[in-house]
C-alpha cells in the first residue's frame, strides 16, 4: 500500500524549500536551478540602483512635499560595509531640514510624523511597495488631522537615520520605509520601522517594526491598517518599542485556513 508523503501537503501552504525530492544523493536539477535563481534575485535586489529622482516624483504625484537628503554613505559598497554611515546625515543635509523646522516657529513638536523613504537593502522593495503603501496610509493620517512633515527620501539609509531626521524636524514620531534584507523567497520585502520622540541614540528596543510588506507576505492594505493603528497608539500613549504591543487578533486563524495547529488544542 502506497503511503502518501505528508511533506507534499505542506508545500501547498508554505514557500519553504521542503519535500524537494532527490536524484541519487543530490537535489533534483530543477530544485537546484530554482535555488540558484532565487539566490541571484536576492543578490540583484541588494545591488540594484535606487532611482531617487523617480521615487521623489512619484511621491510628489501623491500630493506630498518631498525633501532629498544624503547619508554619510555615498556608495553601495560603503553602505554595505559601514552600517554606521547609513545612520548619519551628511553635513550638507542638515540645513534643509533645519529650514523646514524653522518654518513652524512657536510650535512644538513641529510635526506629528516624518516619513523617511530609502532603498535600504533592497531597492526593488522600495520601488514596488513604497508608493502603494503611502497611497493607502496617508489618507488615513490626513483624515485624522495628523501634522505631516515633508517626506524625506534618503538613499543608502539605515533605520536609525530616522532619529537624526526626526530630532532636527522636531517630530513626535518618525517612520522609516526601506527595503529589508532579501530572502531567497522575498527579494522585494519592505520594512516599516517607527519610533516615538526620535532622538539620536535611540535603540532597537525603542522601535516597532511591521515587516515583510509585499503581495506574497503582508499585503499593502493590511500593512497600512496595521501601521495606522500602531502609529495612532504610539502618538496617544506616547510610547513605542517594547512598551507598545499590537494586541489585535491575527487576521488568519490556523484552523480557518486548514493550517497545522498545536497538538494540545
Amino acid at each position: 500500500m502506497l503511503i502518501p508523503d505528508p511533506w507534499h501537503e505542506l508545500r501547498n501552504i508554505s514557500p519553504a524549500r521542503i519535500a524537494l525530492g532527490r536524484a541519487g544523493g543530490s537535489l533534483p536539477t530543477r530544485e537546484l536551478l530554482d535555488f540558484a535563481l532565487a539566490h541571484s534575485r536576492a543578490r540583484d535586489a541588494v545591488q540594484m540602483p535606487f532611482d531617487v529622482q523617480r521615487m521623489a516624483q512619484e511621491i510628489r504625484d501623491l500630493g506630498c512635499e518631498v525633501t532629498l537628503v544624503t547619508t554619510l554613505a555615498t556608495t553601495r559598497k560603503a553602505y554595505l560595509t559601514r552600517p554606521d554611515w547609513g545612520r548619519g546625515l551628511a553635513p550638507e543635509s542638515v540645513d534643509p531640514l533645519q529650514r523646514i523646522r524653522t518654518s513652524k516657529p512657536g510650535v512644538s513638536p513641529a510635526f506629528d510624523l516624518v516619513i523617511v523613504v530609502s532603498d535600504g537593502l533592497s531597492a526593488l522593495a522600495a520601488d514596488r511597495q513604497v508608493v502603494p503603501l503611502l497611497r493607502s496610509l496617508l489618507p488615513r493620517l490626513v483624515e485624522q488631522n495628523w501634522s505631516l512633515a515633508p517626506i524625506v527620501v534618503a538613499p543608502f539609509a539605515r533605520v536609525a537615520l530616522q532619529d537624526a531626521v526626526g530630532q532636527i524636524l522636531d517630530c513626535r514620531l518618525a517612520l522609516s520605509l526601506l527595503g529589508e534584507r532579501p530572502g531567497l523567497n522575498s527579494p522585494d520585502s519592505l520594512g516599516a520601522y517607527f519610533v516615538h520622540e526620535p532622538l539620536v541614540g535611540k535603540t532597537d528596543a525603542d522601535r516597532n517594526c511591521v515587516s515583510n510588506i509585499r503581495p506574497e507576505g503582508l499585503p499593502i492594505e493590511p500593512a497600512a491598517q496595521t501601521l495606522y493603528r500602531l502609529l495612532t497608539a504610539a502618538r496617544d500613549r506616547r510610547v513605542s518599542g517594547v512598551a507598545l504591543k499590537d494586541d489585535t487578533p491575527a487576521l488568519l486563524e490556523p484552523r480557518e485556513k486548514g493550517l497545522p495547529t498545536d497538538s494540545h488544542g
